[in-house]
């Protein structure tokens, strides 16, 4: 095969920012340079919390626009990513009604009580092998079906938010694999919607469109193609994991954590319904064996509490914090209801403490610390029941994404398993959809060759297990 010089551009749009980043392949190494970034954010309209999707329309095309003006060619392709979960319904005539609902918004509260009422818990999860989490869409269009929503009754099609740009920019409607998985809506053995499941619950089956791969050219936005990627960001982070050995477990770290294998078959049994696992689909006929953790989400509103008061700390000075507290004192569930929405997290982080019997973090540094070790626990916790349901040993822990950054986190997290920890690359969601539109343009052969070029990116530190018997008897916390 022929390599060609070839130019992508990465579209990667978070719960906080996105950006456009063209990635530069020389037929040998890539080359990442951002284009363009701009601030992503929720804001309540008439008590909901929603997205302004028209401002991320508005950016995508700005920085398209950008690249095509200082590029001295045309980008080969071009691929969105977004966060998973939340949709938008259009009408007959194509035309969105309503913005996006933000995952994070009350109108889930009591949905997954409202399902159940219809369809037994294990059967929900023997058709969908998805985490049962509030924010799913299941329940938000649960929602919408007990409020009998206007909406939903002039609604023509459903599509998830990047499925959403993308419809906007190739003039398709279909849903990406990776990302229609996060829904609980779809059926990891067929790869089609889970039709009993809707219309057991009054949802209509005829709203999901057709259900495409990662790899698959949609069309083309002013002369440049558009190709899917894994449209999930967590499915491009994973797919951007410097591999070498199939023995590895991964942590997309950011404002969630994701905390999984890589597996050839969802594995949708007794067990993994009893660990609240989750099966998400991934590249190239993979899944995605994961749960998901409430990651650096904690800190983020810990510092937003604290600039509020006066006392504004940098990420690095929250680090430096943690370094001089006193370790393994206190832990919270991560994943405790109380963290989901914005608020004051240092006095819910208290709270659980207090109702949990252990020590109250006092101090600005204790809560940091307490944040960063119950991360690390909460990845331990994960990784043995993951292994537990696929016997499947684990040689290295890759961390990739924003968190990756986080020297005390990755060290912490490699004491706490006993595994060794390769964290980098930042960017593994961008090189992750960059990579898939370089295979299907057949600059590379294979996502194996792919990830062989993120491991000679050389970005790559290394954190060896050194404080295991301190985490030996640590156990998560339980609410007395």
């Amino acid at each position: 095969m022929t390599k060609n010089r070839a130019t992508v551009l990465a579209i990667d749009i978070g719960a906080e920012s996105g950006r456009v980043m063209a990635v530069h392949f020389d037929g040998s190494s890539l080359q990442l340079e951002e284009v363009h970034r701009f601030p992503n954010y929720a804001l309540t309209v008439n008590g909901v919390l929603q997205w302004d999707i028209l401002h991320l329309w508005r950016e995508v095309q700005a920085g398209i626009g950008r690249s095509k003006a200082h590029a001295a060619e045309t980008p080969s392709s071009l691929a969105v990513d977004t966060w998973g979960v939340d949709f938008g319904l259009l009408d007959r005539n194509g035309d969105l009604i309503g913005n996006p609902v933000c995952y994070r918004d009350s109108r889930t509260e009591g949905m997954l009580e409202a399902v159940f009422a219809r369809v037994p818990r294990a059967e929900v999860f023997a058709q969908t092998g998805i985490q049962f989490m509030a924010i799913n869409t299941l329940y938000q269009m649960m929602s919408l079906v007990a409020g009998s929503s206007p909406q939903l009754q002039i609604a023509a099609r459903f599509l998830t938010v990047p499925d959403l740009l993308n419809f906007w920019l190739s003039g398709v409607q279909v849903c990406e694999f990776s990302n229609a998985t996060t829904t609980q809506m779809l059926n990891p053995f067929t790869r089609s919607w889970a039709g009993g499941l809707l219309d057991a619950l009054g949802i209509p089956a005829d709203l999901f469109p057709e259900v495409v791969q990662p790899g698959t050219r949609l069309g083309a936005f002013d002369g440049v193609p558009v190709i899917a990627p894994a449209c999930h960001d967590t499915g491009s982070a994973v797919a951007g994991v410097p591999a070498q050995t199939a023995k590895f477990a991964y942590i997309s770290s950011g404002t969630w954590s994701l905390v999984g294998l890589e597996v050839a078959q969802p594995v949708v049994n007794e067990a993994a319904l009893a660990v609240n696992a989750t099966n998400e689909g991934g590249v190239y006929g993979s899944f995605r064996l994961l749960k998901n953790v409430m990651g650096l989400w904690l800190l983020q509103q810990c510092r937003s509490t604290w600039e509020q008061t006066g006392r504004a700390y940098s990420y690095p000075e929250l680090v430096s914090l943690a370094e001089s507290a006193e370790p393994l004192r206190s832990f919270v569930d991560p994943n405790d209801d109380r963290f989901l929405p914005p608020g004051d997290h240092p006095a819910h982080i208290q709270a659980f403490c207090e109702q949990s019997g252990q020590p109250l973090p006092q101090s600005d540094a204790a809560i940091a610390r307490c944040v960063f070790d119950s991360l690390a626990l909460a990845y331990r916790d994960v990784l043995s029941e993951l292994q537990s349901l696929t016997e499947q040993p684990i040689e290295v822990i890759h961390v990739v994404g924003g968190g990756s950054r986080n020297r005390l986190l990755n060290q912490l997290t490699a004491d706490a398993t006993g595994i060794p920890v390769l964290a980098g690359p930042g960017e593994a969601t961008v090189i992750g959809n960059a990579l898939v539109q370089l295979i299907s343009l057949g600059e590379l052969a294979n996502l194996d060759e792919g990830r062989q070029l993120v491991a000679e990116i050389g970005a790559l530190e290394r954190f060896d297990p050194n404080e295991q018997d301190s985490w030996r008897d640590v156990k998560m916390p339980a609410i007395n």
